[in-house]
């Protein structure tokens, strides 16, 4: 499948279609027994603030996946990314109150880089609770 937007649809300064991705303790143990990762600072509120958190905690890999999810539905084709690296900010914390956390995500596109090979890179913002939960958030995407 190829990416359905063109590059010669984009510039620097095109915004992406921001995101909101809830996240409920739910969540969580589905993504622990997914990825293996069951670090109970990610499911047990007490071990997590006896090491000092606040409250359980969203996995890193998830809040990393959930952003690159607005990349990869934006340019169509999940394999039109081509590098992707973030930096964590703050831990998206999932209280256990019925509703959770939310990680919002918007993305823009900061510079056309390659023409012969139609690549962009992207720069995203991902908050959570008022809060950047990932710095220095980049993708590089092929574009069609």
């Amino acid at each position: 499948m190829a990416a359905r937007i063109s590059y010669a649809e984009v510039a620097a300064g095109t915004e992406l279609p921001a995101r909101s991705f809830p996240v409920t303790r739910e969540t969580l143990v589905r993504y622990a027994g997914a990825s293996g990762d069951f670090n109970p600072i990610h499911w047990n509120e007490r071990f997590a603030r006896e090491v000092g958190l606040p409250d359980v905690i969203a996995h890193g890999m998830f809040t990393m996946a959930e952003a690159a999810r607005v990349v990869t539905d934006w340019a169509g084709d999940p394999g039109a990314l081509v590098e992707y690296g973030v930096r964590f900010t703050k831990p998206v914390v999932v209280p256990d109150d019925g509703t959770g956390a939310v990680i919002e995500v918007s993305g823009k596109v900061a510079a056309r880089l390659d023409d012969e090979a139609r690549t962009v890179r992207v720069d995203l913002t991902a908050t959570s609770a008022g809060q950047k939960v990932l710095g220095m958030a980049r993708a590089v995407v092929r574009l069609a």
